[in-house]
């Protein structure tokens, strides 16, 4: 072995040890599960024949750590050894090492000369000699290189072959786009474990029988693991360390979110879900660790750009820029444009750096200005679904809270669609914090878009807490108002006796608030107004009389001293439908009728749907149903055309009984199906049975006929 210097000061091998080929690769993961589609696809990325003439095959495999980007690469490098008969290279660069100290590239370097037998008199002291002299010795040859845990692109270039006879295989919890766009890299992102692959993980190491004793066990610690295959993996060691112990001891402490990190430990670093988190996140810089921990506070399943700015004070571009660092370093992921998510586990391990870098004062601050963006967003929306309705004394928004603007019916649906979620989160959260205005304004600012989309349980549920918030503000007539929310958000879940309950406090209430002395968020009304609001819904089990009684009074209070010809409408409407009930056509329809063409001089679509409908029950319940056909394909079309998911579920089932009616039986079973589904999605039991029955009877009559 020897090393010749010429011109430049070059080193040329011109001879090695006796070394053979080089098989550094550690042992394969002998309890690997799962990841078949990557499995298949890093052999897809190596039989590829698209790529450049001299392009090293080079697969990048990304995520968060404890996702076993590691134990994929080592898997699928035995599996394949037998391509690479030149030998396999092995290193790992420590770019997210529990040291902090990444390896230096010409470390890993002279690690590879070392296997090739190169000892040291003939190793360059030059490190770019070094790298020559390593890309000499790997030319032509077919070889697997394996750069395990690479901190970034730049740690890995110096250390890429030039030849393309050989394959690179990269792992990192940093996105190498380098690597993808300059050296066209294959990139594999890893996700968690899908359930199934996650149980039989855990399988690996428990036996069976303790599975099968203590499913719900297991099931509970599936879920709190949320398919991290280093959660899975750690919590399996232990419950086969303590095979006496029951599978319900495991589950128990994980279930308390403020110890599971405690929980998914080991006993050493590389078996200590918190220390293998912190590797990723001493990397962040100030801000983006900051963001990071703000985000592990917010509610709900994912947060919007928009709801970020308001959370962390930031401009939309740094914000936007700062998220982008967080899913370089798979912190973070946009699931969805604009939209972002942590992993489970990832978002505890950021809430705790919050707690521990975040002042107090901060951290609330921050999060009043989420929920401050969620209700102020919410309350436009709101007024947007439902113009007329009454407007609340809600108070300026906090200093750097940034509310989106929703200027059309149709904006306001699609961000409630997305928000919904997050929004009932938030709710929770100010309930904890005892922002008790913000739950009450974020239950009325919920309701008319629950309504529309048939979200009857969710409705009841922010009125429940909205109720309470407004007794613990000492606010009558917020009580009074959220009585009568629940009563109709009651009666249409099925609920008649709460409903009765919530009506008759309501009526209560009102009786006793002095006229103009309350200073309330809630609007304020003359008197009988709030009990003129809250006429009783057309719920099945109302007494049909007294219902229709009082929707009169409140027709007398929206024309005498409101005005308010839009109200009109919906208490004709409310009338008409109950005179349909009571066997009085010909009032029935002067009421609808009346109600249509005020809901159409106003421009109220949902209305103008409602009376439609309304006309259509009267029809049917008079023989006419051909007539009642037209007007309710009217309804369901322009119910579908504003989102009004709960009203087109009525009016699909009303549709498929006319069709019944006029022995139209496949169009019957169509609507009625339909009408099925919606039931089923909305969560309305009673609907559904009827409607089953209904599809029932119609396949029993098929078949009596046949």
């Amino acid at each position: 072995m020897q090393a010749n210097s010429i011109a430049g000061g070059v080193h040329v091998y011109t001879g090695s040890r006796s070394r053979g080929v080089p098989q550094q690769l550690p042992s394969a993961p002998k309890l690997f599960t799962g990841r078949a589609r990557e499995l298949t696809d890093l052999t897809a990325a190596l039989d590829s024949g698209n790529r450049p003439s001299g392009t090293v095959v080079i697969s990048a495999i990304g995520g968060s750590g404890g996702i076993g980007k590691t134990w994929l690469a080592l898997h699928w490098a035995h599996q394949n050894k037998d391509r690479f008969a030149d030998g396999q290279l092995y290193v790992n660069l420590r770019g997210f090492g529990a040291s902090g100290k990444p390896m230096c590239p010409t470390v890993a370097i002279r690690g590879f000369l070392d296997a090739f037998g190169v000892g040291p008199a003939a190793t360059p002291v030059d490190p770019d000699a070094q790298a020559a002299l390593y890309r000499s010795l790997v030319a032509g040859k077919r070889m697997l290189i394996v750069l395990d845990n690479a901190r970034d692109s730049d740690h890995v270039i110096p250390l890429l072959p030039g030849s393309s006879s050989c394959t690179v295989l990269v792992t990192s919890r940093n996105q190498l786009t380098s690597l993808v766009t300059a050296h066209d890299a294959f990139r594999l992102d890893l996700n968690v474990l899908d359930k199934a692959d996650g149980r039989k993980l855990l399988a690996r190491y428990v036996d069976n029988v303790r599975i099968s004793a203590e499913p719900d066990a297991m099931a509970e610690i599936l879920g709190y693991c949320a398919g991290l295959p280093l959660a899975l993996r750690i919590v399996a060691a232990r419950v086969s360390a303590q095979p006496e112990f029951p599978l319900t001891v495991f589950a128990d402490e994980l279930r308390d979110c403020s110890a599971r990190l405690d929980a998914l430990s080991a006993g050493d670093a590389q078996a200590n879900l918190r220390t293998v988190l912190s590797c990723s996140y001493r990397y962040l810089n100030a801000e983006a660790a900051a963001v990071f921990g703000l985000l592990g506070l917010a509610p709900g399943p994912d947060i919007s750009l928009a709801a970020v700015v308001s959370l962390t004070d930031l401009p939309a571009l740094r914000a936007r820029a700062v998220l982008r660092d967080l899913e370089l370093a798979y912190l973070v992921t946009q699931h969805l444009p604009g939209r972002y998510r942590m992993h489970d586990l990832v978002r505890l391990y950021a809430s705790e750096q919050s707690t521990r870098d975040t002042p107090a004062e901060a951290r609330s601050a921050a999060l009043r200005r989420l929920v401050d963006f969620y209700r102020h967003t919410a309350y436009l929306g709101e007024r947007a679904l439902y113009p007329i309705r009454k407007s609340l004394n809600v108070e300026k928004p906090s200093r750097g809270c940034v509310p989106s603007r929703l200027d059309s019916e149709t904006c306001a649906l699609a961000w409630f669609d997305a928000e919904h979620a997050c929004l009932l989160a938030a709710q929770h959260l100010a309930a904890r914090q005892r922002w008790h205005k913000c739950v009450w304004e974020l239950a009325w600012a919920l309701s008319s878009f629950h309504r529309r989309r048939g979200h009857l349980h969710d409705d009841v549920a922010v009125w429940r807490a909205g109720l309470d918030a407004a007794y613990q503000m000492i606010d009558p007539p917020a009580c009074g108002w959220a009585h009568r929310f629940l009563a109709h958000a009651c009666t249409r879940a099925g609920m008649q006796r709460d409903a009765y309950d919530h009506l008759r406090h309501a009526n209560s209430l009102t009786d006793r608030i002095d006229k103009g002395i309350d200073h309330s968020s809630a609007p304020a009304e003359p008197d009988g107004v709030q009990q003129a609001y809250g006429h009783p819904p057309c719920g099945p089990s109302w007494d049909d009389g007294q219902a229709l009684a009082e929707i009169s009074h409140g027709l007398r209070v929206y024309r005498e001293r409101l005005h308010d010809p839009v109200l009109e409408a919906d208490a004709l409407n409310a009338m008409g439908f109950l005179q349909t009930r009571l066997g009085r056509p010909h009032e029935a329809r002067t009421s609808c009728e009346s109600a249509l063409a005020l809901f159409r001089r106003h421009h109220d679509a949902v209305g103008e749907a409602a009376a439609l409908d309304s006309l259509g029950y009267l029809a049917q319940h008079t023989g006419q149903h051909t007539v009642a056909v037209v007007y309710f394909h009217q309804a369901l079309a322009l119910r579908r055309d504003v989102g009004d998911s709960f009203g087109e579920a009525d009016t699909l089932g009303r549709l498929g009984k006319a069709y019944a009616a006029l022995g139209l039986r496949a169009d019957a079973r169509k609507f009625w199906r339909q009408a099925l589904d919606q039931f089923h999605t909305q969560h309305r039991p009673t609907e559904a049975e009827r409607i089953r029955q209904e599809l029932a009877a119609l396949h029993a009559l098929a078949r009596h006929r046949r």
